[in-house]
């Protein structure tokens, strides 16, 4: 069963936290998240799932950014949100699928109990341009049944940026406890 929008408004500051919070965002049975001001991109031509992959930081101007077709760009949403005893969901808007961009890949799936941003996996069918600020996709929350473990990850739970995959960590475990190889590398700041 999915909460209403009135459900969600009930549960904040109990099991659901949505910082900030607009009610004007607040929908039937759901809540626009939107995005924020920066995005990164690979700089590798071939990605690779074993280790961290070089990444550039794009900021998203007052005029906006042309987002390209065939590139993935990782955004993040500007709220942070945090979900006990719910399965938090996020899906595109209608207005922003109608345009040809989708945010999110494969990872619109969440997990009870995770705290964070949530990373945006966008792609673009044609050039588009994106603006910070916009109401780019919409989170709803899922009732479960039956006993349940909370999400816990040394990878994504509790961020404060935007993530790109750490999937390094899972095939080569020995990333684990060495910080020197636990972060990608390369990470360059743009003001594009």
């Amino acid at each position: 069963m999915i909460l209403s929008g009135h459900e969600i408004e009930n549960q904040l500051g109990k099991n659901i936290v949505i910082a900030p919070f607009d009610p004007a965002r607040l929908n039937p049975n759901s809540y626009n998240l939107s995005l924020h001001d920066e995005l990164i991109v690979y700089e590798e031509v071939v990605l690779d799932m074993r280790k961290p992959n070089r990444l550039r930081r794009v900021h998203i101007p007052p005029q906006g950014l042309v987002l390209n077709p065939n590139q993935i760009y990782l955004g993040r949403t500007a709220e942070r949100t945090e979900t006990r005893g719910f399965i938090p969901m996020i899906e595109g808007r209608s207005s922003i699928g109608r345009l040809g961009l989708f945010v999110h890949v494969t990872a619109g799936f969440g997990d009870i109990g995770f705290c964070g941003y949530w990373t945006l996996e966008m792609f673009a069918v044609q050039p588009i341009r994106v603006y910070a600020g916009v109401p780019i996709c919409q989170i709803f929350y899922h009732e479960i049944r039956g006993t349940y473990t909370e999400y816990c990850s040394d990878k994504y739970q509790n961020n404060t940026d935007t993530q790109p995959s750490l999937l390094f960590k899972e095939l080569n475990p020995e990333c684990l406890n060495d910080p020197q190889r636990q972060l990608p590398f390369g990470i360059e700041s743009s003001r594009e």
